[in-house]
This record gives C-alpha cells, sequence and structure tokens, in this order.
C-alpha cells in the first residue's frame, strides 16, 4: 500500500517510484486474484524436490535484490547494506509486496538474526556473516525451542562445554523453522549450571552440516511440514561463533525475539472486507450473532493498523522496539484465534469439511489450523501477558525459586 500523498519527502518519493521500476523490470506483478491467493496457502503438501526448487528461487531473486542495491537499505554499507533509513526498508517492503518475490524463507535470516548480529556481534562477525546473509547465499534457523523448555526457555538443558577451541555441544531442539533447508541455526545452550538458569545461557552460531546435527521434519496439523526437531551430538563451534558475552546469552536472546514478536505481527494478508465476502457468500451477513462478531473483528483490524503504525512510528524516530512488540504480538494471537473461529461459524456445516471438498480450497480450515503455529511462535499469550505485565507495568512477579537457585539444583522434566 502506497503511503498517503504529501507525507513523504521528494527524496524518499523518489526511492519508492525507482523501486516500482526496478520490481516491475525484474519480477512478475502479483496476481491481485484472491484465489490465487487462497489456492497457494491452502497447499497441504509438498514434495522435497519442489520445496528445494522453491528454495532456489528465493535465493536467486534475493541475489538480485542485493546486487540491485535494494537488500538490507537500513544495514550499514560496511556490512554489505545501503547505510539508508528504516523508512527506505518500509518503502521497499510495500513496493515488493506488489510482485512476485518470495522472501519468506529469509524471515528468519534478516527479521531475525541480523538485528541480533548488529546489536550483539563482533566486528569479525559482522564482516563475515551479514553480506552472505543479505545476498541470500545464507538460509538460518533458530535452535531456541526444547522439549522440556517451551514457554520456560531460560530451563533449556542443551550444554556447551569448552573443549581447546571448540565448544562441544549436545541436546535436542524444537520447532525450528526453516531447519531442514538451512545451512546456519542461532542456538541457544547451557555454559554455566552452577549459576540461577538466566545467567548460564550463552549463544552459538552453529553451521548446520556440521557433523552430529540431524534435522527431522515435524507435520504439522495443516499437513505441511514447516518445523523441525534438531538433534546436536558432540557438534563442534569453533569459538569465534560464541554471539555475545560468554554466560551473557539471555540478553542476545531477548533482541532475537523481540524481533521475532514484531515479524509475527507485521501482518497477516486477510482483511476485515474478507470476513464481509465471506458471511454474504454463506448468506450470513444479516444474522445478528455474526454481524456481532463482525463488528468485533473490525475493531481488532483497526487495533492491529494502528499498533502497526506505533510501531512504524518507533522505527522511524530510530527506537529500539519495546513494549510495542509485546503488545501487538498479543494482540495479533487473540485475534487470529478469534477470527479462525468466526469464519468457521460463517461456514457452519461447511466448515467441517477440508481440502478439494471444502469452499475456497479449504483456505478457511487452513487459516483456522494454521493460528497455533501464529499463536505459539514468538511466545504464547500468557508469556506476552507475563512480560507486559512484569516488564511494562511493574507489577510483582510470582515467587519462582527456579529463578535465583543454580540452575544444577532445579528440577528438571
Amino acid at each position: 500500500m502506497s503511503a498517503p500523498a504529501g507525507t513523504e519527502s521528494p527524496e524518499l518519493a523518489d526511492f519508492r517510484a525507482s523501486a516500482d521500476v526496478w520490481c516491475n523490470d525484474n519480477f512478475e506483478r502479483r496476481s491481485v486474484d484472491i484465489n490465487e491467493f487462497k489456492r497457494r496457502f491452502s497447499i497441504s503438501s509438498i514434495s522435497e524436490k519442489d520445496e528445494r526448487a522453491q528454495v532456489a528461487r528465493a535465493q536467486a531473486g534475493q541475489k538480485l535484490v542485493f546486487e540491485a542495491g535494494f537488500a538490507g537499505l537500513a544495514v550499514p554499507t560496511q556490512y554489505g547494506g545501503q547505510g539508508l533509513t528504516a523508512q527506505h526498508q518500509r518503502i521497499f517492503a510495500q513496493v515488493a509486496s506488489r510482485y512476485v518475490i518470495d522472501t519468506g524463507i529469509f524471515s528468519v535470516s534478516i527479521g531475525m538474526v541480523l538485528p541480533t548480529l548488529l546489536a550483539h556481534g563482533t566486528e569479525e562477525q559482522k564482516l563475515r556473516l551479514i553480506p552472505p546473509m543479505l545476498r541470500g547465499d545464507d538460509i538460518w534457523c533458530q535452535l531456541f525451542s526444547e522439549p522440556g523448555a517451551g514457554s520456560d526457555l531460560a530451563g533449556l538443558t542443551t550444554k556447551a562445554e569448552l573443549d581447546g577451541e571448540t565448544w562441544c555441544i549436545n541436546g535436542q531442539k524444537v520447532w525450528n523453522s526453516f531447519a531442514h533447508v538451512a545451512n546456519w541455526g542461532i542456538l541457544l545452550a547451557r555454559t554455566d549450571w552452577d549459576v540461577p538458569k538466566h545467567r548460564g545461557i550463552s549463544v552459538f552460531m552453529v553451521e548446520m552440516n556440521s557433523d552430529g546435527v540431524e534435522v527431522r521434519p515435524l507435520r504439522q496439523i495443516t499437513g505441511i511440514a514447516h518445523f523441525n526437531e534438531t538433534f546436536l551430538t558432540d557438534v563442534n563451534v569453533p569459538t569465534n561463533n560464541l554471539l555475545g558475552e560468554l554466560n551473557g546469552g539471555w540478553g542476545v536472546t531477548q533482541t532475537t525475539l523481540m524481533a521475532e514478536r514484531s515479524l509475527i505481527g507485521g501482518g497477516m494478508g486477510l482483511g476485515f472486507r474478507d470476513y464481509v465476502a465471506l458471511a454474504k457468500e454463506y448468506e450470513r451477513a444479516d444474522d445478528p450473532n455474526i454481524r456481532q462478531e463482525l463488528a468485533r473483528a473490525y475493531t481488532r483490524f483497526e487495533i492491529l493498523r494502528w499498533l502497526g503504525e506505533r510501531s512504524r512510528t518507533a522505527m522511524r524516530a530510530g527506537k529500539m522496539m519495546g513494549a510495542e512488540s509485546s503488545v501487538t504480538k498479543l494482540a495479533i494471537s487473540e485475534h487470529v484465534a478469534k477470527s479462525g473461529d468466526l469464519a468457521l461459524a460463517i461456514e457452519g456445516a461447511a466448515g467441517m469439511l477440508a481440502g478439494d471438498d471444502a469452499s475456497d480450497f479449504g483456505f478457511w480450515q487452513q487459516q483456522f489450523l494454521s493460528q497455533w503455529a501464529i499463536r505459539i511462535g514468538g511466545g504464547t499469550e500468557q508469556v506476552q501477558r507475563n512480560v507486559l505485565g512484569e516488564r511494562v507495568l511493574g507489577l510483582p512477579s510470582e515467587a519462582r525459586p527456579d529463578k535465583t537457585e543454580p540452575f544444577r539444583l532445579v528440577p528438571k522434566n
């Protein structure tokens, strides 16, 4: 969506125009056919060959973007970026959204790892890792969650032990987006068991083709194997791949998580009018209960729109994201839950159908089922409420002896 006339400087308006011309010359314009969007979203399986082809196309497209000077617009030039502003980045994202430029595979790389590297990486790490990330050569995944430490991320038990010039890492991770196609992972491991759990964590950057790394795709309720579980057995990581201070990983993690929450809260691809159209299709637009839920949906869409504007304003002012990311993530989680219920309520008994038997290729059923990935990823609603209550409102935290006891003494799952 273009910015309202008169709100951009001439320089930014020229940048928008040049970006649009370049995208039009190099990429196919995205179809405005809502049915095509629904058909693509409703896919419940994809072969490994087709997935690899998609990844190759995405990397080729990102390389084009990089070579044209549109990648890393707000990243300093010494790291392969353009040294411009967050406004330039936002404008290019708006323009690019109208074209078939598949950047989803880089959401962890550029959306989460990049800001973490910029904030906490050494000069050597930034020079070595950021340019291939922006060029699309490297795909990253996030190796944070564990089977016994999900919402309580600081309860992780993957361990890293120093062995000469390398760290030896053992453990298991889960819910790792893109791990099956990634060549790098940002990983949390415990490096000190004799201090409280938040103080003994370090962050490592792991090459996914290292000996001892095994990735197993997890098929979701939607039918797509987007997430993975990752097993690490005596994986050797060089000491120069430690990100941030030793045992200071919790602070590094917060940078990644704030970026993840902002990314998840960035937009859902559906608008209020889509739900109205669905109600008309099923002749439920005059149903008083459905109308009331549509009114609530409209309110949620407006709240999310203004929360997004709040975040963009903070970015334009050069401010770090804080409470905005948790507020937006919580609002998005509640929105997808209630909107999923609304869609199936409109369809009524037809909501029990799936795939080709369902309306719109099963699109609305997939919307309902995919809500769990959005609601759990980046921290559940309960986690966000705790963050807001304790860190923003200053409410007293629960009595938690596991926060002060040495982690070695804390009962584990």
